[in-house]
């Protein structure tokens, strides 16, 4: 394969990237190809599942079918996820008040939480509160939890609803990580249930600042429910490099790129 269509590729999947679908017929004009060569392009990065293609161009994977149960998500780029977790948990700080959302990303940032003293740690997440009680017990860290009360979801293990939110009004954060179902240059970052959102929305807005846990199959995604706009990220937290065409966004936005590795 030459390098030119290595280039071409990488072309392809950072416009993908930037904008979430692109047109094949844009796409020959900008890099002054044939449509069918395009179609070649997006032909061979379907299978090794960077896309899916669509009447006229391709978009850029996502959940079908609304996201998975939870289990079956812990599973999923399980590696680049303890990467981000270990990574995330590395900002935290001694007095630090933090808030943990339900993804399982925030599960992985939970195990990793160590060798720190007065910490004030709010979650939605069960499976995050039994790492955090586990811990607590082991003495690896030291200060309290707080499990926000309301309606529980037995498929994604979390609580969210009317009475979360008006639990988690009550408090202020330092920080607050979001593990979300996607993350878009234009739309902001977004995921695929409304009440874990809604919390999420509400924990951004409470927040000093908000840094977003996002492998890369969440990057260029944009998931059914808004959370909120870049402009309120502080920081992105991913195992790959930013797309090349975010980075002067990102900077406008002041939205610092953390890659984990």
């Amino acid at each position: 394969m030459s390098l030119l269509s290595e280039e071409r590729k990488k072309l392809l999947i950072d416009e993908i990237d930037t904008h979430g679908k692109v047109r094949v017929s844009e796409l020959a004009q900008k890099l002054n190809v044939s449509n069918e060569t395009i179609r070649r392009d997006l032909e061979a990065l379907e299978k090794h599942k960077k896309l899916k293609r669509v009447y006229g161009g391709a978009v850029k994977v996502s959940y079908e079918d609304g996201e998975p149960p939870y289990q079956q998500r812990q599973i999923i780029h399980y590696t680049e996820k303890k990467l981000i977790g270990r990574r995330a948990a590395s900002l935290i700080k001694d007095g630090d008040t933090i808030f943990l959302d339900t993804g399982t990303t925030v599960l992985k940032l939970a195990e990793f939480i160590k060798n720190l003293n007065r910490l004030m740690i709010l979650t939605n997440s069960l499976p995050a509160a039994n790492v955090l009680k586990d811990s607590l017990a082991q003495g690896l860290f030291r200060g309290k939890v707080i499990l926000l009360g309301g309606e529980l979801s037995p498929d994604q293990q979390s609580v969210s609803g009317h009475l979360c939110e008006e639990m988690l009004k009550n408090f202020y954060v330092d920080k607050a990580f979001l593990s979300v179902g996607g993350v878009s240059l234009k739309n902001g970052i977004s995921d695929y249930d409304f009440n874990e959102s809604s919390i999420s929305k509400l924990a951004a807005t409470n927040a000093k600042e908000v840094i977003v846990l996002a492998d890369h199959s969440k990057i260029g995604v944009q998931s059914f429910t808004k959370i909120t706009t870049l402009d309120q990220v502080d920081a992105i937290i991913c195992d790959k490099k930013q797309p090349p065409s975010w980075e002067v966004v990102l900077e406008q936005k002041n939205v610092d790129w953390i890659m984990a590795d």
